[in-house]
């Protein structure tokens, strides 16, 4: 029975008549197998990479500012279409308003009679003057006043005189008061308007001319006067 020596270790196999130092002088002598060498790319295919990549950056950028300039359009658009939007809601809105207080026109002259004759009282005139203060807030405005000048965009005029003391077209009588709605008149005032006498002169003028004729009489007078040599001596 064969007893194994504790330490025992495997050697790598070494020929027969060798020594120990020859074995480990042919280790270190056998060549080891050559590592796979990686060829180097040559110059011309580096430089054809780094011109492809380039064309592709530049069709990035293209496509980006084509696409950029698309969002800008598309954002100018969308925001005129809100302000058109915006506008028409606004126009609709004062049509509508406009054609409201329109129909409302002829109560608002039949609340204005009655208080020029005294018959607005009681509920009445409670509900005539909160039906005045919704039209208002609404935006209605009354105008026509009797002496301002006559304005054939504002005024119609519906009858006609000449007054002496008048130097221009003037509405004297307001026959029918005219309605507005900002700047948008929804029917002018009815007025009667007079206008100067043809052939008259205004006031200052007349004056003028009568001390002046005055003035004329006194130096007629007063050349007649001494062409006599006065009275005759006795």
């Amino acid at each position: 029975m064969t007893e194994e020596t504790p330490g025992f270790e495997d050697k790598p196999d070494v020929p027969s008549g060798a020594a120990p130092d020859d074995a480990a002088e042919a280790a270190e002598t056998t060549p080891s197998a050559p590592a796979e060498e990686v060829p180097a790319a040559p110059a011309g295919d580096a430089s054809a990479q780094v011109a492809g990549l380039t064309a592709q950056l530049d069709q990035a950028r293209s496509a980006l500012g084509e696409r950029t300039a698309d969002l800008q359009r598309l954002q100018a658009e969308y925001q005129n279409y809100r302000r058109r939007v915006e506008r028409d809601r606004v126009t609709v809105k004062e049509i509508a308003v406009a054609n409201l207080l329109t129909e409302l026109l002829p109560v608002l002259d039949d609340i204005g009679r009655a208080r020029e004759h005294g018959e607005l009282v009681g509920g009445f005139k409670s509900v005539a003057e909160s039906l005045e203060t919704v039209a208002a807030k609404m935006g209605l405005q009354q105008f026509g006043k009797e002496g301002e000048p006559f304005d054939p965009t504002i005024h119609e005029a519906l009858m006609h005189s000449y007054a002496p003391d008048v130097t221009e077209t003037t509405c004297v009588a307001i026959l029918q008061p005219g309605y507005r709605i900002g700047e948008r008149t929804i029917r002018p005032a009815r007025v009667a308007v007079a206008e100067p006498q043809p052939g008259a002169a205004p006031k200052e003028s007349g004056n003028a001319a009568q001390d002046a004729g005055g003035s004329g009489a006194a130096d007629e007078q007063k050349t007649a006067g001494e062409e006599s040599g006065g009275p005759e001596e006795g």
